[in-house]
């Protein structure tokens, strides 16, 4: 396993009587998660959090901020974004384990963020580059992209869609 790009450990101790968080990543630990998250580039990576301890583990509530760039999924043109995504996360001791690859679980979303609590510790950085890569745009779009793909012969959707031929003939004699 690899050294995390963002370590930030909160530990049982810490958030007993509540603490408030808020740090950027510096150039390198801002490098590695672009790296790591097939970014182009990550100008700012912040986080801003409440922790404490809740029966069972510990509590997190806050707010992811970024300036990214990614590459367009057709082009490959740079497409610069910022993000604000809230999190609010719980670290328990009792999660259940993973099940099976053939069992099927039903997830309600009072469980969805729910996590293990790892002795007594958490990485509250890492929790953070994980909900900035849920966050991000699985396919990025230069504004440009669609006029770049027609200069370069390549159909739209509608043009190369299977209504697009009978959409052709709309208006030829016999047809």
């Amino acid at each position: 396993m690899t050294a995390p790009e963002f370590p930030l450990i909160v530990t049982l101790a810490d958030a007993a009587h509540g603490r408030a968080i808020a740090v950027e990543a510096d150039a390198d630990a801002r490098a590695a998660i672009a790296r790591r998250l097939g970014l182009v580039a990550l100008d700012r990576f912040a986080l801003a959090a409440d922790v404490r301890a809740i029966a069972g583990g510990i509590a997190a509530r806050g707010e992811v901020q970024a300036d990214v760039v990614q590459a367009c999924a057709a082009t490959d043109l740079p497409v610069p974004g910022t993000i604000a995504e809230p999190f609010d996360l719980r670290f328990l001791r009792d999660v259940d384990a993973p099940v099976g690859e053939d069992e099927e679980i039903e997830i309600g979303s009072e469980d969805l963020d729910l996590l293990p609590l790892e002795g007594d510790r958490i990485d509250l950085g890492e929790a953070a580059v994980q909900t900035l890569s849920l966050a991000l745009d699985p396919f990025p779009r230069h504004p440009d992209a669609e006029r770049i793909l027609a200069e370069k012969g390549v159909l739209s959707e509608a043009a190369a869609g299977p209504f697009a031929a009978l959409a052709k003939l709309r208006g030829k004699p016999g047809a």
